[in-house]
This record gives structure tokens, sequence and C-alpha cells, in this order.
């Protein structure tokens, strides 16, 4: 049986393939640090595309009781974060993500490349 932080962050990951967020990374942390147990990190083509996704994923959790704890990067867009305390949503726009990189930064966590259900 998954723990429930895993269970949330599939359940994120999920949201985020409805805005068709994509390269969507889950960084298991629960061993190398108390910060989180998961980070979910996902990729966008545009500021706009990084706010929808953002959104729907707090807007989605907050009607299932689920609500973020802190949340930051809405005005640049480049770089959205959303803090469920276990769980933390990194949606990034290309660029960014490349830049900073968190899959070498946390590279002592094991990741998990999560597909989208809807391509086959």
């Amino acid at each position: 049986m998954k723990n429930e932080s895993r269970a949330l962050a599939d359940h994120i990951a999920g949201l985020i393939f409805e805005k068709k967020g994509y390269d969507v990374k889950l960084l298991e942390l629960r061993n190398i640090t108390t910060l989180s147990d998961y980070f979910v990190v996902c990729t966008a083509d545009s500021d706009t595309q990084v706010k929808a996704i953002a959104d729907h994923v707090e807007v989605a959790l907050k009607e299932e009781g689920v609500r973020v704890w802190h949340k930051e990067g809405f005005k640049a867009l480049s770089w959205v974060l959303l803090d469920f305390v276990d769980v933390v949503v990194h949606v990034f726009r290309k660029d960014t993500r490349e830049f900073y990189n968190l899959e070498k930064l946390w590279g002592d966590a094991p990741v998990y490349e999560l597909k989208d259900p809807e391509i086959k």
C-alpha cells in the first residue's frame, strides 16, 4: 500500500497532466531530508501554462480539503512552488528548470519519471 504522501504526489502528477504539463518527475526525499517527503517537478511551455498548472493543482486539492501551506513565484511565473508540507510541487518553464536542475541538486534522491496516462 502506498503511503499518503506518495499517493498525494501521484494525484498531483495527474492534475499536472490534465493541464498538459510534461517531463513530470517525482523526487523521493524521505530518507534524505526532513524538508518534505516528495518533490513533484514538471515543465510548462509558457508563463500562462505555469500559472494554469499551479492554479489547477491548488484549486483541485483545496476542493478535496488539502490546503497549500506556502506558495511563491506567482509574480514572475517562471517557477511556481506549491508547498503541501509532505509534497512540494515545482512548476517550471523549460529554461528555468534547466538552469536550476533540481534533479542534479538533489542527486541522492531516487527519481521516478511519471507518464501521462493519456499518452500511449
